[in-house]
């Protein structure tokens, strides 16, 4: 089974990140997903971390005191001169009663789960509330107010000196945390998302590889709208071992949106529950083979909070502490308890029973496409090698 001891960072605070009730980004998954564990008697209490706030040492960090001062106001709802600039009151990421306390327990979450992989009190840890990889130094964005991954991985260099691996999944660009690591070479970023042709933030190029000293540790798979298991499965599996053995990394921080699966209403790509099954095992083995099994996985993405969010990221969790996923029927009493309250039918399965699932006429052609995108990425790595 290959069992390795593990972290549930969790609060019932997280779910206070709450833009409105109407808003796509819910943290009411993170719940949803921590019952569906509980009801497979796939989480114990002593597994469950209670993480502290983040200290604003930890914050200042990665974003400017100008930012946060804003983000403070806003907090109490108070007018934010110049408030666009800050990204704050916009339709992605509008204000909210005390979204800065909100914030900051999750950022303190996801350095808790670092200091407990760094500490050697468990091999992986996973705080499904983090992953917000849209935040930048100075401006709010794409639902993120505080980059908690930048802070995180900052934490990590800071404190302990090691060089990270950044594996980003979700289908939208991890713009925020690239910017921050842009000229740094002990952080490699690697973003495996939709094309911004179709999608925000429109980042994300193959051409985008680092500046300064930082050039050549940041990759990135553009994929193609209504990419399918295989064609995304291929261009994950055939790139990062190829990148792990070029960086060399100590340490994996992973981003899991789930944002990429067919039934997702924010984005256009085509994958199952079968990607969020297969790529946890693969970053669990290069996390064993470089790291010593440090990995410290995040939320992210994933906006059908009923019917795949709950699944993949159980999924997620049952791979990072016994390196098997879950299969065949999910809990009844799981689904007796939510029913209710799904707009949807819940699914009685861990996998997609594929009823809703299209065929897509371009198959051939988006592979083909993606195909390219592996070949031009990896002869940057080649290049860097030589």
């Amino acid at each position: 089974m290959n069992a390795c001891k593990a972290a549930f960072v969790y609060s019932d605070d997280f779910l206070a990140y709450s833009f409105h009730e109407n808003h796509p980004f819910n943290q009411k998954r993170i719940l949803l997903t921590k019952k569906l564990l509980e009801n497979h008697h796939a989480l114990t209490i002593d597994q469950v971390i209670t993480p502290p706030v983040a200290e604003e040492e930890d914050i200042l960090s990665i974003h400017s005191p100008e930012y946060i001062h804003a983000v403070k106001h806003a907090s109490k709802l108070e007018p934010v001169a110049n408030q666009e600039i800050y990204g704050i009151g916009t339709t992605d990421t509008p204000m909210f009663q005390n979204m800065y306390d909100a914030a900051r327990r999750i950022v303190g979450g996801s350095i808790e789960a670092a200091n407990l992989v760094l500490t050697n009190q468990v091999d992986h840890a996973l705080n499904l509330a983090g992953g917000l990889h849209h935040g930048f130094p100075t401006h709010a964005s794409g639902f993120c107010i505080l980059n908690d991954i930048a802070i995180t991985i900052q934490y990590i260099r800071q404190h302990y000196h090691l060089k990270v691996l950044y594996i980003d999944i979700d289908a939208h660009h991890g713009d925020g945390v690239q910017h921050c690591f842009y000229d740094d070479p002990n952080v490699c970023t690697v973003s495996f998302h939709e094309t911004g042709r179709y999608l925000y933030p429109g980042t994300g190029k193959i051409s985008e590889r680092g500046i300064k000293k930082g050039f050549g540790y940041s990759f990135n798979f553009p994929l193609d709208a209504f990419t399918e298991d295989d064609s995304y499965l291929h261009t994950f599996n055939e790139s990062i071992d190829k990148i792990a053995s070029y960086f060399q990394p100590d340490i994996i921080v992973s981003q899991h949106g789930t944002d990429t699966h067919y039934l997702d209403p924010l984005t256009h790509m085509h994958t199952t529950m079968k990607i969020y099954e297969t790529i946890p095992k693969k970053i669990h083995q290069l996390a064993q083979q470089y790291c010593g099994g440090k990995w410290v996985a995040l939320g992210g993405g994933g906006y059908d909070i009923w019917r795949v969010v709950p699944r993949a990221w159980a999924q997620l969790w049952n791979i990072m502490q016994t390196n098997t996923s879950f299969s065949g029927a999910i809990s009844s009493d799981w689904i007796e308890e939510w029913q209710k309250e799904s707009p949807v039918t819940l699914p009685t399965t861990w996998h997609d029973s594929l009823e809703n699932y299209k065929a897509i006429p371009r198959r051939k052609e988006i592979s083909e496409f993606n195909r390219q995108v592996l070949e031009q990425v990896l002869k940057f790595v080649e290049n860097a090698k030589n």
